[in-house]
């Protein structure tokens, strides 16, 4: 399988090569213009800057991980998309945490499209699951990464409170969401309902394709948070009828958007040079497999909390075992969905307007799953 694996990634390399075909070739179907999807998928009216940041925490140190010594400090290398103007805000605040081996711009194009509409949205690299990692990604450190999160919201509410500063008078205290997508969805989910970690100024958050297999219902009782799984329903890394499904089961008030034929991998903003493969799952297999280390998966729950908070030790690694891959769609296609999910959902708890609040409702429960044949919502109230 790893020899298949390396194969395919040695091949996608290769068509990297040829750059201005993939930028051309193999673009995804439209959305009929006529469709209320084309309109949730316009670009906002916010003009947007962006700017990089290291957010230096020195109150919790960076763990020892294989040859690398540790620090005595967390340093989280960032970017923050803005409006270019406070004009209008303050605006929401949304946290972006990246996947396992990944890094802060695999969910830029989010960023950029959220920022567009009004929102404030910072993401970082994780010391020690983002791809440069020293010593290696380690996933174990995602416990790590809730404080973080919190870490994040601090500094960001105080700079919108600094005068002078870029971001014055830019972040709303009372609009914080947080998403990312797999370990960064299971990052989200951590900071929104952990009973030691969670942090009660998120307001809303959305795991895309993250996994939730590691929890019991009770972990899902400790804190009232508006949560929504954005998944596709042929996932090879998180799969799906252990992770996405049980969602609007096990989460009160909790909801689930399905996309089928979705890949893990199609998430991701880099996935768009791999429309030409039968299914990308087959190079995030590849690069996740080669930095997890045999049996780690199933050694480090513990580290997430006891059984009595509602972490599932009983929980087996299903990673990469699906074989064969099925085709995937093209990864273009799942980003429009993805734009247009993520949006809705955060402007249904967000927007300043009722009218638009219950607008982005109905599109995300009953419009979107209506236009587009691929999407199912379902909810815990049985929407859907």
């Amino acid at each position: 399988m790893k020899k298949l694996l390396l194969v395919l990634a040695v091949a996608v390399a290769l068509m990297l090569i040829s750059g201005a075909v993939l930028v051309t070739g193999k673009q995804a179907e439209p959305i009929p213009s006529e469709l209320e999807t084309a309109r949730w998928l316009q670009r906002g009216p916010f003009e947007v800057h962006a700017h990089e940041e290291s957010f230096i925490d020195t109150s919790r140190p960076t763990n020892p991980n294989g040859e690398f010594e540790g620090a005595p400090q967390r340093q989280l290398d960032g970017k923050v998309w803005h409006p270019a103007s406070s004009e209008g805000g303050p605006y929401p605040l949304v946290v972006y945490s990246h996947g396992f081996t990944s890094n802060r711009d695999g969910g830029a194009y989010i960023q950029e499209f959220l920022a567009s509409h009004g929102y404030v949205v910072v993401a970082v690299n994780y010391p020690l699951t983002n791809m440069s990692a020293p010593g290696g990604p380690n996933v174990k450190d995602v416990v790590n990464q809730p404080g973080d999160v919190s870490f994040l919201i601090d500094t960001l509410l105080e700079q919108s409170a600094t005068a002078g500063h870029t971001l014055e008078g830019m972040v709303d205290a009372s609009r914080v969401g947080v998403t990312g997508i797999s370990l960064g969805g299971l990052t989200s989910t951590l900071v929104a309902f952990h009973p030691e970690w969670g942090d009660d100024r998120v307001k809303a958050s959305l795991s895309i394709a993250g996994p939730t297999a590691l929890f019991t219902p009770e972990f899902f009782q400790h804190r009232d948070v508006p949560f929504l799984m954005l998944a596709g329903d042929i996932d090879a890394l998180v799969p799906y009828p252990s992770n996405a499904a049980p969602v609007p089961e096990i989460v009160p008030g909790g909801e689930l958007v399905t996309v089928a034929n979705a890949s893990h991998t199609g998430f991701a903003g880099p996935a768009s040079a791999l429309r030409y493969m039968d299914n990308p799952d087959a190079l995030g297999c590849y690069m996740v497999l080669r930095n997890v280390e045999d049996g780690e998966a199933d050694t480090w729950y513990d580290l997430l909390g006891t059984p009595e908070q509602g972490i599932n030790y009983s929980y087996q690694n299903e990673l990469c075992l699906m074989d064969p891959l099925p085709e995937a769609m093209n990864p273009l296609r799942q980003h429009m969905i993805t734009l247009v999910t993520v949006l809705s959902f955060f402007e249904s708890k967000f927007a300043d307007d009722v009218v638009r609040k219950a607008e982005a409702r109905r599109y995300l429960s009953d419009v979107l799953p209506g236009e587009l044949a691929e999407v199912s919502f379902t909810s815990s109230v049985g929407r859907g």
